[in-house]
């Protein structure tokens, strides 16, 4: 899959009514054994989630962990590929220097996974400006400024 599918299977979920949402139960659940580190249920609901909603950044992160944690080599690598391939799309989405090249998520979760992959940390402020489509995050350190705009398609 190139960075073009990538995108396209990652924005795509902005108009499935079918998404998992981090305030879902079914999440809160999922989260919840992962906290108690129990990786096998982890990965029973995570692949039920997951089945439901394949291109959720939130619930590939966490059967990546449990898989790593069971030892499963084979179900790690594949999530990781697709856990590349779609941050991959977020990163060609944009060069993050201005709001016209800003970086595009899908919510603010995505937004923190991509400045974890950017290694922005800490050391920057944030400050936001509404968008007509969505807003913008803008993550300053030293004069210098990284742009995310998070996209709210269903406003």
């Amino acid at each position: 899959m190139d960075s073009i599918e990538a995108q396209y299977l990652y924005y795509g979920r902005n108009f499935r009514d079918d998404k998992v949402s981090t305030i879902d139960d079914n999440f809160k659940s999922l989260a919840n054994v992962f906290k108690e580190s129990n990786f096998e249920e982890c990965i029973r609901q995570g692949k039920i989630l997951y089945d439901k909603d394949p291109t959720n950044l939130d619930i590939l992160l966490i059967l990546l962990r449990a898989y790593d944690s069971q030892k499963d080599g084979n179900n790690f690598m594949h999530h990781l590929s697709q856990f590349r391939s779609l941050t991959d799309g977020i990163k060609n989405s944009g060069d993050g220097a201005s709001e016209k090249t800003a970086y595009l998520v899908n919510s603010v979760g995505d937004e923190y996974i991509l400045l974890n992959i950017l290694n922005i940390g800490k050391d920057y402020t944030r400050g936001s400006k509404v968008a007509k489509d969505g807003m913008f995050d803008i993550w300053d350190k030293d004069g210098r400024k990284l742009y995310i705009k998070i996209l709210y398609l269903d406003l």
